[in-house]
């Protein structure tokens, strides 16, 4: 079974700059997938979203094998083209009964990536809904400017700094709701955001950030998986692929980061947004 988007989807996202919803596991994984995710932060001591930040896919091979997922794959190849790298993954669990938010952002104002050919996957562990807070996007946003960002620092914010856009209309946000097993995609440009979660469950999905494999990095050099095609332009060096669960030396590799990135910039783009 292929994974290909049709072209009135491919139209879709070209316009809209989004795309949902397609499933890539069934609900029984997905529910899989959860326990494994809650054994870890048992295991870890840790909230899943602070190891599982930027480079979920480097703590276990499972989660490595989900951004090789060629259901996952085959539509992102439809959108950037057949060769393929993973430069960053994060799991994402917004707590019950929270209020918290994330406000209007894009991406793109902080990845350091050039050019922007990049899409986000983000695969639901959980249904994911208007009333728990699922992803919202503003329609036909990443073909416009730049947004100028503000940074409020609300600690209802869940992003590292309240970066946020001023201005849009709520009214014209599509909520992208999923079931467990489904996944959308973003474009790197669209503004997007959620807000609460006021059910009695957790909200937790894992969300992939896929590049074209002549995007080149911005903020120095850095590391990514290539996980389709060929990687002809030597922009990125290589991931450390995990061996085991929690693997040592991969949970070391992303401590090492932490200490590395250091600077505003280099920061910003390594807190990626809590959605």
């Amino acid at each position: 079974m292929s994974g290909k988007l049709t072209e009135a989807e491919v139209e879709h996202f070209n316009t809209q700059g989004y795309f949902v919803k397609k499933r890539a596991i069934s609900a029984a994984h997905a529910a899989d997938c959860r326990a494994r995710i809650e054994a870890f932060e048992e295991a870890l001591g840790e909230d899943c979203n602070v190891r599982m930040k930027i480079k979920a896919h480097l703590v276990s091979p499972w989660m490595t094998d989900l951004a090789r997922h060629p259901l996952i794959l085959d539509a992102v190849e439809s959108l950037l083209g057949p060769d393929i790298l993973l430069f960053g993954s994060s799991m994402f669990a917004k707590a019950a009964k929270s209020s918290k938010f994330v406000s209007w952002h894009q991406d793109s104002a902080y990845y350091g990536l050039e050019p922007n050919d990049s899409v986000t996957v983000w695969l639901a562990f959980t249904p994911s809904n208007k009333a728990n807070g699922c992803l919202r996007v503003l329609p036909g946003s990443h073909l416009g400017p730049q947004y100028e960002h503000e940074e409020t620092y609300d600690p209802q914010n869940l992003l590292a700094r309240g970066q946020t856009i001023h201005g849009l209309d709520d009214d014209k946000a599509a909520y992208l709701e999923l079931e467990p097993g489904e996944f959308s995609i973003h474009h790197v440009r669209t503004a997007h955001g959620s807000l609460g979660n006021f059910t009695g469950d957790r909200r937790i999905g894992l969300a992939f950030f896929y590049i074209g494999a002549h995007v080149a990095s911005t903020l120095g050099r850095r590391t990514a998986l290539k996980v389709r095609g060929e990687d002809r332009h030597n922009h990125w060096d290589d991931d450390p692929v995990p061996r085991i669960d929690l693997d040592p030396r991969s949970l070391q590799f992303l401590t090492d980061m932490w200490s590395r990135y250091q600077s505003k910039d280099i920061q910003q783009a390594a807190k990626a947004d809590r959605v």
